[in-house]
């Protein structure tokens, strides 16, 4: 449907009427205007040939005279009427605007009647949409409860790993200070093996050598003791020269002694 142009106030007066007492003259309409001012015949005319103008009301011949009756219901007028009003009058807020409705005029049985069952249905359709609102939400809560559902046996499981990776910690920490320890006990008696194999060989290496020279050790003995016989034998052969010797000389001592 096209947008409905808004109505003057006195042109919402003639719709009032149309509404409420259907199908009207001009004369009509002019008798039964809410406000009750004097007005003259060419006004109200003038007033209904705008509305007809704006296509808010529908002209039928009826003889000599013209009908008038409106094109749209008071609802699809009213509520934009009225939500400007609301909106440019009240700031938007609903309950100051009826409050200030009540206090300008006096109701009828009848119209208390409506307004309270209006109020009812009002109330209903507040319930039925927080019920729907509820009704959408169920679902994404039950997925979310089920995701959680899920996620807790990981969460459980998580949190019995976390304390044996923290057990872990502390574990792997001796492994590491027992490692550095045996390598360093595998340095030291690898470096005291290294010593002592190196002492070994020094030690082969000199008894290489002592025994490489022994041969000349004993070579030299033996010649040596050829030396010593050698010297033993002349020193005695020259012994047994000289003992004749001695004995006369010792002869010539005891002559002389005499």
């Amino acid at each position: 449907m096209a947008r409905v142009t808004h109505p003057s106030n006195l042109e919402l007066q003639a719709l009032s009427v149309l509404w409420h007492e259907g199908p009207s003259t001009v004369s009509a309409v002019l008798e039964t205007l809410p406000d009750g001012k004097d007005r003259a015949y060419t006004t109200v005319l003038s007033v209904l040939q705008s509305l007809e103008r704006k296509k808010l009301v529908k002209r039928v011949r009826d003889g000599r005279a013209h009908v008038y009756e409106a094109a749209f219901s008071q609802d699809t007028i009213v509520r934009r009427a009225a939500h400007d009003f609301l909106t440019n009058a009240f700031g938007g807020r609903l309950g100051e605007a009826i409050l200030a409705l009540l206090s300008a005029g006096t109701l009828t049985p009848d119209e208390k009647t409506n307004i309270e069952r209006e109020l009812k249905r009002h109330k209903a359709m507040a319930a039925k949409k927080t019920a729907k609102k509820a009704a959408k939400k169920a679902p994404a809560k039950k997925a979310a409860a089920k995701k959680a559902a899920k996620k807790a046996p990981a969460k459980k499981a998580a949190a019995k790993k976390a304390p044996a990776k923290k057990a872990a910690k502390p574990a792997k920490k001796a492994a590491k200070k027992v490692a550095k320890k045996a390598t360093k006990k595998a340095a030291k008696s690898a470096k005291k093996a290294a010593k002592k194999a190196a002492k070994k060989t020094v030690a082969k290496k000199a008894a290489k050598k002592a025994a490489k020279k022994a041969p000349a050790k004993k070579a030299a003995k033996k010649v040596a003791k050829k030396a010593a016989k050698k010297v033993a034998k002349k020193a005695a052969k020259s012994a047994k020269k000289a003992a004749p010797a001695k004995k006369a000389a010792k002869k010539a001592a005891k002559k002389a002694a005499k």
